[in-house]
């Protein structure tokens, strides 16, 4: 492999579509198709073991055509392993990756014709912007005149027009690993695969190239699989995000999913920071009443099939923690002393402990108020639909 992209045999090359390369200014808005360019992907029973370790345990997923896909785990969960599968550069022991309804399971990455864009850029040194760009493309048999017109296009889209003299060495980091997503999507690849591509660079960065990521794909509707331990990079990008642990799928869901209705305890730990509290059902219902060990009562909505007794945990999430320093512990409010306060420039945390024993932390934004220094007196509350039963305990 060469660069940041899987090339095509030569048998598969696609001659140029005149359409394609068309000035997109000069077709009919009316005529633009909607319909996505990338093309769905199905994963059957994927399995990969080395020696005593399983990588990738039973993954089944099916994929759309032109879905952002976020792939999101700590180190060693196995999200890269599936993406050096589906890439080719790792066979599976068992199970079958079909793209487009057609089997790639151990096709050869080379005939694969799917794009890769990696952390560290791979761009070679040697090359201009324009020439780096257009390396798939020569390899591909594109004829002389398509390629300037399709590499053109591509400066556009990661809008580095103008800098397609420059070699690699004379750009930031930034423009960098534009120049890689423009090379690995310069061919329309039916599938775009994206591993931990933001990793080298400074947050701010980060977070802008996650906008024009994003942008560019809902432009060229390509279908997408984004590898990352970042979550804020997930639930930025993502259509759905597929949470990993130990080479198995936690949980399944759209950003919003997974953030305000974790199934487990890792995934509501690992997206996002949650209270997380013991607690037994004293009434069942909607809402339902529990209380802790240290007898802290509160109700919880949406929950179902609970009965009178049964242990649960719940979590909440600190930013729908409401503090107040002026009101006493009353009614849905809960009396409770600051342990500790920090300033974080867009939100105020706090840690508190309630005076029947629980410890919560409790995030509010910034707007002008007051930090409420340690040793303050409080009051806390949430509402009933801000707390959650998780459904399944953690896997060990």
């Amino acid at each position: 492999m060469k660069g940041s992209f899987v090339t095509a045999a030569p048998s598969t090359v696609r001659p140029a579509d005149p359409a394609s390369v068309a000035d997109e200014s000069t077709v009919d808005a009316s005529a633009r198709s909607p319909a996505p360019r990338g093309s769905p992907i199905a994963f059957r029973n994927i399995v990969k073991r080395y020696d005593a370790l399983t990588a990738v345990d039973d993954l089944t997923l099916d994929i759309a055509a032109g879905e952002f896909v976020s792939f999101l785990g700590p180190s060693g969960s196995g999200k890269t392993t599936t993406l050096l599968i589906v890439a080719g550069f790792v066979i599976p022991d068992r199970g079958t990756i079909t793209l487009a309804g057609d089997d790639i399971t151990r096709r050869p990455p080379y005939r694969r014709n799917i794009g890769m864009v990696y952390q560290n850029y791979a761009l070679f040194p040697h090359m201009s912007v324009a020439r780096n760009i257009a390396f798939p493309l020569r390899m591909r048999g594109v004829p002389r005149a398509d390629i300037a017109r399709l590499v053109a296009r591509a400066l556009a889209l990661v809008r580095l027009e103008g800098l397609d003299e420059r070699l690699p060495n004379q750009l930031s980091g930034g423009q960098q690993q534009r120049v890689a997503l423009a090379r690995a999507l310069v061919f329309e690849p039916p599938l775009l695969l994206m591993d931990e591509p933001l990793g080298a660079l400074d947050k701010k960065l980060r977070e802008e190239l996650c906008v024009e990521i994003k942008r560019i794909q809902r432009e060229i509707r390509s279908t997408v699989i984004y590898v990352t331990h970042d979550q804020h990079e997930a639930m930025t990008m993502s259509d759905r995000i597929v949470v990993m642990r130990g080479g198995r799928v936690e949980q399944i869901g759209s950003p919003g999913e997974l953030y305000e209705r974790p199934r487990t305890r890792f995934v509501a730990d690992f997206l996002g920071a949650s209270n997380f509290l013991e607690a037994k059902v004293t009434v069942a219902g909607e809402p339902a009443l529990l209380c802790t060990p240290h007898g802290l009562a509160m109700r919880v909505a949406g929950v179902a099939h609970t009965t009178v007794g049964d242990p649960v945990t719940v979590a909440i999430r600190p930013e729908r923690i409401r503090i107040d320093a002026h009101r006493t512990g009353a009614g849905e409010w809960h009396a409770a002393r600051v342990v500790d306060s920090a300033y974080c420039g867009e939100t105020q945390r706090f840690q508190v402990a309630l005076d029947v024993g629980d410890t919560l932390i409790a995030v509010r934004p910034n707007v002008g108020e007051a930090l409420i220094a340690p040793g303050s007196r409080v009051s806390v509350t949430w509402m009933p639909a801000d707390a959650w039963i998780i459904p399944e305990p953690a896997a060990p």
